[in-house]
């Protein structure tokens, strides 16, 4: 938005009630000159006349003066109800000759701000011009109303010297409260309702869409699914409305087959315009019931052997407990991290879209000979892997470990972990693999690897992010 108040293109503003006035005083002064030259040249009294006009011409060019200052500094009067602020907090340099570095056309920054205004007339006004005073462009616009007031969320292309301390600052003075601002990225510039049909079309295809679908909607924020029989045995996560609960940073779901998404955001509140978003998407995810799509990838093993990679679900159960019978003890147990007893305990939970993504390895005769996990662990995400022994160290592990990969790129996560025992070289070797950066964290002879992850190309946001190509065999798409 450009500076209404102070200059247009790049110009000052000038009014025409001033240049009348002006002129008129002009016109008023050589009139009055003439007359008192003819009096003072003809008649008797003409050194009287002549400091009368002086006096005159003095209290002219004073009130001049006067009216200039008061009316070229003046906010606009009529324009806009927006509230004037201070004199440094008004519009920048209007001199093109003064410009710096950080107005120049192309260097600039993409901001994400949350505010709360007063429910009035003007408040959004005087909000926008104090932005427009330091040269900040309002991109988009959402309002969220709420019983006391409205709160604004903004994405701006500031100057690039311009500050996130600075922006808050300039909102403050302009009558914004409870200020919140990140950086945005070009993704941001999806407009809402495009991003929130793009975000209801991956739900409607994969139910394991539906916590990337409300961590992507609902921004930077911690999501947990708690069943309602947890594993192992306990108490449940308690009773939800069916039309759910929100508390402040928090709301509380109905998940479709049964316990709660929670969804917790420490830094902001949420607003009923959001709960609600959420709430539709958990509905429709419920209406449309359980759902994995059917794609595959045939690879062929140095080998020559050839195994089929694809996405796995319930269904295979039955499927993945015989391929337990088929493990070792130590094989079970460098998964599981716990009695092998315990093991098919974990596989209705780990096989179930609401808690991640599984892929499954099949033989040509449909055995099932290894499973890879990707599990939403709140804001983290953990990959896991279990090879049968007789199919361990053909490049299977890794080849699953570079999908899961791609696949949390994909979804916008951050880092991905590795939980196993320090004596577990095969996935020791697969999590180096990557080729990513990773961190080491060994307790009690238990090893936690986290590889940060490059998100750079698909974006955190992105309704439709592309992954990049890790080993030249492309995982068939949702």
């Amino acid at each position: 938005m450009s500076d209404v108040t102070r200059a247009k293109h790049g110009r000052p503003v000038h009014h025409w009630r001033r240049d009348v006035v002006e002129l008129a005083a002009l016109f008023t002064s050589v009139a009055v000159a003439d007359g008192v030259a003819d009096l003072v040249g003809h008649g008797p009294d003409g050194p009287a006349l002549l400091v009368i006009s002086a006096v005159a011409l003095a209290a002219t060019a004073g009130f001049h003066t006067w009216w200039t200052r008061r009316h070229g500094h003046a906010p606009p009067a009529g324009d806009t109800d927006a509230r004037s602020l201070p004199q440094e907090q008004q519009a920048g340099p209007s001199d093109e000759s003064s410009a710096t570095q950080e107005t120049v056309p192309g260097q600039s920054s993409l901001w994400r701000m949350r505010t709360t205004v007063k429910d009035e007339p003007g408040s959004l006004a005087a909000l926008c011009t104090a932005l427009a005073g330091r040269q900040v462009d309002i991109l988009s616009l959402q309002t969220h109303p709420l019983a006391e007031g409205t709160v604004d969320e903004f994405l701006l292309r500031a100057p690039g010297g311009l500050m996130a301390g600075e922006l808050t600052k300039v909102v403050s003075l302009a009558g914004g409260a409870d200020t919140w601002i990140e950086r945005a990225d070009a993704h941001d510039l999806v407009d809402a309702p495009t991003r929130v049909l793009g975000l209801a079309t991956r739900t409607a295809l994969d139910a394991a869409e539906l916590p990337l679908a409300l961590r992507q909607l609902l921004g930077r924020c911690t999501i947990r699914q708690l069943p309602a029989a947890p594993v192992g045995g306990g108490r449940g996560p308690g009773d939800v409305p069916v039309e759910g609960a929100l508390e402040d940073t928090v709301m509380r779901l109905r998940a479709p087959e049964g316990g709660v998404i929670t969804v917790e955001r420490p830094y902001l509140p949420f607003t009923p315009t959001e709960f609600a978003r959420a709430r539709a998407l958990v509905e429709l995810d419920a209406r449309l019931g359980p759902r994995v799509p059917h794609s595959q990838d045939v690879l062929t093993l140095p080998e020559g052997n050839e195994i089929t990679v694809r996405r796995a679900d319930a269904s295979d159960l039955e499927a993945a407990k015989a391929m337990h019978e088929r493990c070792s003890a130590r094989t079970l147990a460098m998964r599981y991290h716990g009695p092998v007893g315990d093991a098919d305990r974990y596989l209705s939970h780990l096989l179930s879209p609401r808690f991640g993504r599984t892929l499954a390895v099949q033989t040509t005769s449909g055995r099932l000979v290894g499973l890879g996990h990707l599990l939403w662990d709140g804001d983290e995400t953990e990959v896991a892997l279990l090879i049968e022994d007789k199919w361990q160290r053909r490049g299977i592990g890794g080849e699953l470990l570079e999908r899961l990969v791609a696949m949390a790129v994909e979804g916008g996560c951050e880092s991905v972990y590795a939980v196993t025992q320090a004596s577990n070289t095969g996935m020791v070797a697969a999590m180096r693999g990557l080729g990513l950066p990773l961190d080491y964290q060994i307790e009690e002879g238990t090893l936690v690897i986290t590889a940060r992850l490059q998100t750079g190309q698909a974006g955190s946001r992105l309704p439709y992010g592309v992954a990049e190509e890790h080993v030249g065999e492309r995982i068939a798409r949702d």
